[in-house]
């Protein structure tokens, strides 16, 4: 990945190499591994219909979108500024026709898109409890990162809401609040089926999961192995991760 700074708001990340755009704001939310992970995680099908909730800057549509041609996405973010940003992206990569974007709360989900509309979503919800921990000094990160305008509970309703019967939901989220996500998904009848523990380092802490789940789906839960960002402390990435950088 390459980085250029074309002006004093925006930085400009190239993926895949160079095949793929992707504007940040220099202060405020970017986006981690974790974003870039989760779109790899999950294989829809080309013409799926896809809902990427809370979508940021876009990036995991922007990634889904390079990686699956058919694909057609909605890219539904609260906040303003970052769905703007969404929107600039889309047309910098010249996705207008397979990348929709909402601008609106998922507590809404109802009002934005059609309740059951979608075959798959795809959400990096905020991770930190609202007051717990440090926090952002960026509101828009704060809010990006925090619970402060919505749960992890509110978020699992709507993407049951968002899914059609079967329809497949795919979430990142921090290792040790993993019983928190797992329990949400039951608790609205999206059944987890297939888990991942992603760690930093081969004998490193447990980081994150990844977790793919299924409305009214049976409750049959696939662990896969773990997956390394590095092969050492402080390294490169591990061959796993430098390929989901690769066209």
């Amino acid at each position: 990945m390459k980085a250029a700074q074309p002006d004093n708001e925006y930085t400009r990340e190239f993926l895949f190499p160079g095949r793929l755009a992707c504007f940040q704001h220099r202060h405020g939310y970017r986006y981690s591994v974790d974003a870039v992970l989760l779109a790899h995680f999950i294989s829809p099908a080309q013409d799926a219909r896809l809902l990427d909730l809370g979508a940021g800057c876009g990036v995991i549509s922007l990634i889904l979108a390079h990686r699956r041609p058919r694909l057609l996405l909605t890219a539904l973010e609260v906040q303003p500024r970052l769905a703007a940003l969404i929107r600039r992206n889309v047309e910098v990569n010249q996705l207008q026709e397979r990348i929709t974007v909402i601008e609106g709360d998922c507590r809404k989900i109802g009002e934005l898109v059609e309740p059951g509309g979608f075959d798959w979503l795809v959400c990096n919800p905020p991770y930190g409890k609202a007051g717990a921990g440090r926090r952002s000094l960026e509101n828009e990160s704060a809010i990006a990162r925090h619970e402060i305008m919505t749960t992890v509970d509110e978020v699992v309703q709507a993407a049951a809401c968002a899914l059609k019967d079967n329809g497949k939901a795919a979430f990142v989220f921090p290792f040790l609040r993993s019983d928190e996500l797992l329990a949400a998904l039951n608790d609205k009848n999206l059944a987890p089926s297939r888990l991942q523990v992603v760690h930093d380092h081969p004998g490193g802490q447990a980081k994150l999961i990844l977790v793919e789940a299924v409305k009214d789906g049976a409750p049959k839960l696939v662990r896969l192995p773990p997956f390394y960002v590095k092969m050492k402390p402080g390294g490169a990435y591990s061959p796993a991760m430098a390929a989901c950088y690769q066209p």
